[in-house]
């Protein structure tokens, strides 16, 4: 009986596929194909999941599929796999994770022809009119002969930039047929050849161009060893094989710079894909990478999910960062199913860092990773001379030591720029009246208001709260209010005031909303227009600045004394990739940072030893505690507005818990209020998992969400299972 039941994900919270009638022409159906579907009196998209030839519903309770939304499948057979794997996993909703894998656009049913950018191309009777001299008129012809040179289609953006008053002429060529519209293939360029490769970068190329279909590989490397070289030399390899390469990269702003190294080594498109493109652009990209005509894919965490028409490697740039992490509704790690879908795809994959996370040097210690090092950097440059500066004894202007500032002035004066780090946007972080001690407070959170002096606004960082900066205190009337703190807006002007003369950037998530503006901003700083940076975690991931040769770390307090048990090493891997960041070419680099713990065994680790003698230590002491990477988590969340709802359904978690774990097996902890225990106006609880063995979690969590999901509270109260948590928040 051939199969006209077509099994549906679709993207709601319930943990299952639904069936559905499939039209008359189902041969032609796979899975992988989009659908619409009438659903509960909505018109959703879903995903063919499965066909089948029966269905346990009675045949008229059965609705027909409303339409099918695409000749051939969006989703590869890989990446179906994928997402069934994946809300095994992270016991998500099927129907979600495939929804999460498509861009806003074709999530939402947008036909996949619409979002392609068109291109056009000489056609075989333009390539014979141009041959034959048949041309007469200028600019028909200069536009025929580039089309003519690119090795494929080309874009209105490239037309425009080599020809500002290309349309004329492509329309009058059109007539004529001698172009054609076809999807646009990306920018003539003309292909750089990289520098030489020493013999540890040699190495790791030779290691990982070896692998026969699946390998994972961690690149450990020193800041400034040339890791990207490494990267580009088996992109280019893998692209000489007729293949893709997926590269992912922790922020948006780690993408500018990549991209325009990337381009002049790589003649083929690239495709970028993160969330600050418009809808249409990164639909096409999407689509250009899962038809074969994008060659390279770089992107941020859901550029994972990019389908890949001949994949051939994985690359994973600064693998320890946390913003591979989802941290709302489905919480999954880019990292860890970029390993997954390598295996899957049977390709290689590279997880390139400075400072690899834990969990991904326990991996290559236990042998299931290859580990490539490269200890030395690259240009031959030496390792930066590390400073610590005592706070306790000195005075500060906005947060700036007397020895800090005159560094600063001597390697400004000496030609060098110089990078300033903290973590901390805004201008202050408090809000304070001096008269009666009040501070300014959202509403919302447990959490104080940023005072944002620019826009005269205070801010709430955790759920986005606004309300307008007061000129006088709304509990006692006094206007002596003071900001408590320094965030980056009030170094900024600190900064101003003692080097009036200097071009000053501010790299912050504030100052780069605007699109293109952090183009700008890198541009300048590396034209030497601007020679004092200054900014957040943005600028401390992966950035080569080569004229920088001091780099300053503000506040080097931040995260020493937290209850979370990441903390030491997230500090550790920010300071090493901050000062990663100094002396990267002919001049040598220093580092000063600025604390009032300078006797704090981490700083004095990373003095005088380095990052992995640091993270032995971390390792063992995890190991002593039966912590992750020794132990595996999951954290149950709730939140609700009436603080006894939370902790009431948690209650009955745990209870469930209790005795389907009766072995012991894993261990229950909680409920405990959050350490944020009051966010967006939601009182939030949370359940604790922790199983010695992945797989002994993983059974629970199989019996136990069936159960949870049936409480009547469960639908009430809104709740989030997070698996391998990072942040216990």
């Amino acid at each position: 009986m051939s199969p006209n039941i077509l099994r549906i994900a679709v993207p709601t919270p319930l943990a299952r596929t639904f069936d559905y009638l499939a039209p008359s022409d189902a041969a032609a159906l796979v899975p992988g194909l989009r659908v619409s579907v009438d659903f509960a009196g909505r018109r959703l998209t879903g995903v063919i999941d499965a066909l089948a030839s029966d269905s346990a519903c009675p045949p008229e309770a059965l609705k027909p599929v409303l339409a099918v939304l695409d000749d051939t499948p969006l989703l590869p057979p890989a990446l179906l796999e994928l997402a069934r794997w994946a809300a095994r996993y992270y016991q998500h909703p099927l129907g979600e994770v495939y929804a999460a894998m498509l861009p806003g656009a074709l999530r939402h049913g947008r036909a996949a022809q619409d979002c392609i950018t068109p291109g056009w191309r000489i056609s075989a009777a333009g390539a014979q009119a141009l041959a034959g001299g048949q041309l007469r008129a200028s600019r028909q012809l200069t536009l025929l002969q580039t089309l003519a040179q690119a090795a494929g289609a080309l874009d209105r953006a490239t037309l425009r930039a080599l020809h500002a008053d290309y349309s004329a002429p492509l329309n009058a060529l059109l007539k004529r047929g001698w172009v054609e519209e076809v999807a646009a293939a990306g920018p003539l360029r003309a292909v750089q050849a990289g520098p030489e490769t020493n013999a540890e970068q040699q190495a790791a190329i030779d290691a990982v161009a070896a692998a026969d279909g699946f390998g994972a590989f961690l690149l450990d490397g020193v800041t400034g060893s040339g890791k990207t070289e490494v990267y580009l030399r088996l992109i280019e390899a893998t692209l000489a094989r007729g293949r893709q390469a997926l590269v992912l990269v922790p922020e948006i702003g780690l993408t500018p710079q990549l991209l325009a190294r990337f381009r002049v080594r790589l003649s083929g498109r690239i495709a970028v894909l993160h969330s600050r493109l418009a809808a249409g652009e990164r639909a096409d990209d999407w689509l250009a990478a899962a038809e074969g005509r994008a060659e390279v894919v770089i992107g941020t965490r859901s550029a994972v999910f990019a389908p890949l028409a001949r994949p051939g490697l994985i690359v994973v740039d600064e693998e320890h960062d946390a913003s591979y992490k989802q941290q709302e509704g489905w919480r999954y790690s880019a990292r860890d199913l970029a390993v997954v879908r390598a295996r899957l795809e049977r390709v290689p994959v590279l997880l390139g860092s400075a400072t690899p996370s834990l969990e991904t040097l326990a991996n290559a210690q236990r042998g299931r990773y290859g580990w490539l090092k490269l200890t030395r950097r690259a240009t031959g440059a030496r390792a930066p001379q590390m400073e610590l500066i005592d706070l306790r004894r000195q005075l500060l202007d906005e947060g700036l030591s007397r020895p800090l500032l005159q560094r600063v002035r001597t390697h400004l004066d000496a030609g060098g720029q110089v990078m300033l780090f903290l973590n901390r946007r805004g201008f202050a972080p408090a809000l304070f009246c001096h008269a009666c001690g009040w501070l300014a407070e959202c509403p919302h959170c447990a959490a104080r208001l940023t005072v944002h002096q620019r826009r005269r606004q205070l801010i709430c960082h955790h759920c986005g709260h606004t309300q307008r900066l007061p000129h006088a205190c709304p509990q006692c009337g006094a206007e002596e209010l003071l900001g408590l703190g320094h965030g980056t807006e009030r170094l900024e002007q600190a900064l101003v005031r003692h080097f009036p003369d200097v071009g000053i950037a501010r790299i912050d998530r504030d100052s780069t909303q605007r699109k293109g503006s952090l183009e700008r901003l890198l541009d300048a700083v590396q034209c030497g227009d601007k020679r004092l940076l200054l900014g957040t975690q943005m600028l401390a991931k992966g950035h080569h600045f080569p004229a920088v040769t001091l780099v300053g770390i503000v506040d080097a307090d931040q995260g020493l004394h937290s209850v979370d048990f990441r903390a030491a090493e997230r500090l550790a891997q920010l300071v090493v990739q901050v000062a990663g960041r100094a002396g990267r070419a002919e001049r040598p680099g220093s580092v000063v940072i600025q604390t009032h713990h300078p006797e704090h065994p981490l700083f004095a680790t990373l003095l005088h030893a380095d990052y992995a003698r640091l993270a032995e230590a971390l390792l063992a002491e995890r190991r002593a505690a039966q912590l992750p990477p020794f132990a595996h988590q999951a954290l149950l969340r709730a939140e609700d507005a009436d603080a006894e709802a939370a902790q009431a359904l948690l209650d009955q978690a745990a209870a469930l818990a209790d005795a389907l774990a009766a072995d012991g097996a894993v261990q229950c902890l909680g409920p405990v209020p959050a350490p944020m225990e009051r966010r967006g106006g939601r009182w939030r609880m949370q359940l604790l998992f922790e199983a010695a063995q992945r797989s002994a979690l993983h059974t629970l969590l199989e019996r136990l969400l069936p159960e949870f999901t049936a409480l009547p509270a469960a639908r009430r109260v809104r709740w989030s299972l997070d698996v391998d948590p990072l942040d216990l928040y």
